[in-house]
């Protein structure tokens, strides 16, 4: 097993050996953080029973647990998932190392619900972004960029943190994968693209605001989009001839990048005549499905570190986002949109019943009081309560 695996037992059973310890979890930890089917359903049922004032949950409860909150949480988990036995609680209370430290288990437990969320959400981005790449659209790039964000800003408000983008030490940089798949129409966008700029290069005006070099996925267009850009700047005259000597002095020309054939053939008289503006949205668009893929690839390598610590996860995550939210940016002065800039940073407030955070530990103990002992394994005798009812 894991050490997560031994982390959601210990969590179990140290609610099953003190019921009392559920008030120092339930406000941060859900079931849905546990990674094991049956344990999701025996979390559940605790707090079920708790809201129902089970007594083994009361307050004023004192005297050894009775048998009730064993068989009760089991009965009510056993609707939600099968293969419980009565036997399970009892090895679950045998893998409790020290009942009063639930709330470290929780965290532990916790820690490993927020790489597997991350990692799962990061995924579905990813294969969003290469469809939509199939599709020439990212629609759905936008949607699942938005829901990652926003899971990261829950998990951090859960985990007691604030969400903010951090750049990952050198050391824990993911690297980058292999770029994302280029569909032909992609290509053929861009070409025809540059050769409207190259016929019509006012159109220039209407795009060098929001269309950058690196929005062009293949090298040899980024090169000439650049020599437009710099023709454009320095007032020059463009045409087939200049955006080639411009190429050349650039260098795409010696390092093999572009060829004189290739640029003549894109800027030729007979090149595209139509609106640069409407070759240029969909270069974006393409750019926008290609950095989120990039990006979604370099969290789901941040979330399977197991070494990184959630709130390091979470705004490690948040950075490598951010080149998106440039694209997006632009995209939106692209389109003349008037409703403000797309929202980009997450917007998740935290939980309004959050009273304590899920980093907090057991409560320091006074001096001079006396360490209790080691709960022992819950036998067919009912469980000894531990002597301190509140939370220690």
């Amino acid at each position: 097993m894991t050490p997560l695996d031994h982390a959601e037992q210990a969590a179990l059973g140290a609610l099953f050996l003190d019921p009392g310890q559920l008030e120092r979890l339930r406000y941060w930890l859900r079931p849905e953080h546990f990674d094991r089917p049956a344990h999701t359903a025996l979390y559940a049922a605790m707090l079920k029973l708790h809201a129902e004032r089970h007594p083994a949950t009361a307050e004023d409860a004192t005297g050894p647990v009775p048998l009730s909150w064993i068989t009760d949480t089991i009965q009510e988990a056993s609707h939600h998932t099968r293969g419980l036995t009565a036997v399970y609680p009892h090895l679950l209370v045998s893998a409790c190392p020290r009942s009063e430290h639930a709330p470290m288990y929780g965290r532990m437990v916790l820690e490993g619900a927020i790489h597997r969320s991350v990692t799962r959400h990061a995924d579905q981005l990813h294969q969003a972004a290469l469809a939509d790449l199939r599709t020439g659209t990212a629609d759905e790039t936008v949607h699942h960029a938005e829901i990652l964000s926003d899971v990261l800003a829950d998990l951090a408000h859960v985990w007691g943190t604030e969400p903010r983008p951090l750049p990952p030490p050198t050391t824990q940089m993911p690297h980058a994968g292999p770029p994302p798949p280029v569909a032909d129409q992609g290509l053929a966008d861009e070409e025809y693209l540059l050769g409207c700029l190259a016929t019509r290069p006012e159109q220039l005006l209407g795009l060098v605001h929001w269309l950058h070099p690196d929005d062009f996925a293949d090298r040899g267009h980024q090169q000439m989009y650049r020599a437009l850009g710099a023709l454009h700047h320095r007032g020059e005259p463009i045409d087939q001839l200049t955006i080639l000597w411009e190429t050349q002095r650039r260098g795409a020309l010696t390092d093999g990048t572009l060829t004189t054939e290739r640029i003549r053939s894109i800027c030729g008289p007979l090149a595209g005549g139509g609106a640069a503006e409407h070759y240029g949205e969909q270069v974006l668009t393409a750019s926008l499905a290609r950095t989120a893929a990039t990006a979604a690839q370099q969290v789901r390598a941040l979330a399977d570190q197991d070494a990184l610590a959630p709130g390091q996860l979470i705004n490690y995550a948040l950075y490598a986002l951010s080149p998106l939210d440039d694209v997006r940016r632009r995209q939106h002065v692209a389109r003349g949109n008037d409703g403000g800039p797309p929202r980009t940073s997450p917007q998740v407030p935290p939980p309004p019943a959050l009273s304590q955070a899920a980093r907090a530990r057991s409560h320091p103990r006074h001096p001079g009081s006396k360490e209790p002992a080691s709960p022992a394994p819950a036998g067919s005798q009912p469980v000894a309560r531990p002597s301190h009812r509140s939370p220690s």
